[in-house]
């Protein structure tokens, strides 16, 4: 078979040292680089920039070099990182959504040091925070572009990297949303753009949104040995949600789009976490909260999903004295209350979503890839020359921030990674060596090919 890689692309390979060297430095950064609104922590993107700069510097075009670098800066010392190797066309490959920042880490439940880089030869396994998602990406896609500017090939099209800020907290007004509002990455329209933040070393052809929920039960507090005259929250909340899952199964259910795609799962509903007021067991709690995710696939919108199960809660709210509407457990339990003495009659649900369509709602939107895309059928073409195996596309339920807006705004986003889906946000992450090898590989495929079209 002859290869997809043009000549002048011949005899570039990602250099084992030199990509440990690197990926030292970042891990060692990556402490600095945690990224929860939650807990407080703000990463510092700029400690990741700062090494990137020392590697590319020699290679700019101030220096003599080929390489065009900017800065975005939206908030101090949390810059995006634009590396353009120019072509003569005016068309681009772009190689975004590779973000310096992290997912906390506990050292505790770690059994090694997390912001350490460790390399296991046997295994070939590195491990740290971030090697995986997505500081592997940042050193591996670093390192091919100083490989461009020391060979210098001749290219129609511009290669074009966007390492982004503020990815893992959800933020807006920082990382690539700002970068797309502000015009910096027009010209990645005139191409494909390959979203590297994803996994297994597989095209990814589809991701799902996120819709984050709060389901508020309020009852009336009262000893347990007097259920009757009490509203148990606890139960109502529980009973409710049950309600509120079905509706959504029925009304978003499977469809043939997601078999076409590929999807793991189609769209879920499900709880992931319960509080409620804490008092003695004697007693029944006055409030209970579910909370929990709504996963879409992107052949539903979120404004639909939204407003069908505001509508759920409110019809159950309305029917709350109604027999036998929201389904009671033992003889004694209720969710209305009748009695002079009586300061709370009926039991209340309230319903909140951690985000607005205008916010993170959008921004966490589900894409569908064009699956008839010249540069998805490149990415296909290089994994299987590079792997020696049929490409598997696949799609999945989770997510990825921009994607389907950038979409919608023209630019042809296709997606991949060459991590490990296993590994992403878990103790002990690790990447292997010879994937991030054969990464650099596929994207060299990836440039040789689209060149041609």
């Amino acid at each position: 078979m002859t290869s997809l890689l043009s000549d002048e692309l011949k005899d570039m390979s990602l250099d084992k040292d030199e990509y440990i060297a690197l990926l030292t430095k970042l891990i060692g950064e990556s402490k600095y680089l945690q990224n929860n609104p939650r807990q407080n922590l703000v990463p510092e993107e700029g400690r990741v920039a700062k090494h990137v700069l020392e590697v590319l510097e020699p290679f700019k075009t101030e220096n003599g070099g080929p390489l065009v670098i900017q800065e975005f800066v939206y908030k101090e010392g949390r810059p995006n990182l634009k590396i353009s190797f120019p072509g003569t066309s005016g068309k681009c490959t772009g190689l975004i959504g590779s973000h310096m920042d992290v997912v906390p880490a506990n050292p505790e439940t770690w059994e090694r040091d997390p912001f350490t880089l460790e390399y296991d030869e046997a295994s070939d396994k590195l491990f740290g925070r971030g090697t995986t998602d997505c500081l592997g990406h940042v050193a591996m896609i670093t390192l091919l572009f100083k490989a461009l500017a020391e060979k210098k090939p001749s290219l129609a099209r511009s290669v074009v990297a966007l390492f982004i800020a503020g990815e893992e907290g959800g933020e807006s007004g920082v990382g690539v949303d700002a970068v797309v509002k502000e015009g910096h990455i027009e010209d990645l329209k005139n191409g494909t753009c390959y979203w590297i933040d994803s996994a297994d070393s597989q095209p990814c052809t589809g991701t799902a949104g996120a819709l984050q929920w709060h389901l508020t039960a309020r009852g009336r507090l009262f000893h347990s040995g007097l259920p009757h005259r009490g509203i148990n929250s606890l139960e109502l909340a529980s009973e409710a949600l049950a309600i509120v899952q079905r509706r959504f199964y029925e009304d978003f259910p499977p469809c043939a789009q997601e078999d076409e795609y590929g999807f793991a799962t189609p769209s879920t509903m499900k709880p992931t976490q319960i509080e409620c007021a804490q008092g003695a067991l004697n007693q029944l709690p006055p409030w209970t909260t579910l909370s929990g995710d709504i996963r879409l696939t992107p052949f539903y919108d979120p404004a639909d999903v939204m407003t069908k199960v505001e509508g759920y809660v409110e019809e159950l709210n309305q029917n709350m004295g109604t027999p036998g509407f929201i389904p009671t457990r033992g003889p004694c339990s209720k969710y209305t209350l009748e009695g002079d003495d009586i300061d709370i009659k009926s039991g209340k649900l309230e319903l909140k979503w951690a985000d607005t369509l205008e916010g993170a709602v959008r921004q966490m939107e589900g894409i569908a890839c064009d699956l008839k895309s010249l540069g998805l059928q490149a990415l296909i073409d290089a994994t299987t020359e590079v792997k020696g195996e049929p490409a598997k596309p696949y799609a999945i339920t989770g997510s990825l921030p921009l994607v389907r807006q950038m979409q919608r705004e023209g630019f042809d986003v296709q997606i991949t990674g060459f991590g490990e889906s296993k590994a992403y946000h878990a103790d002990n992450e690790y990447a292997i060596l010879s994937n991030m090898k054969d990464a650099f590989q596929i994207l060299l495929r990836v440039i040789s090919i689209s060149d041609k079209f």
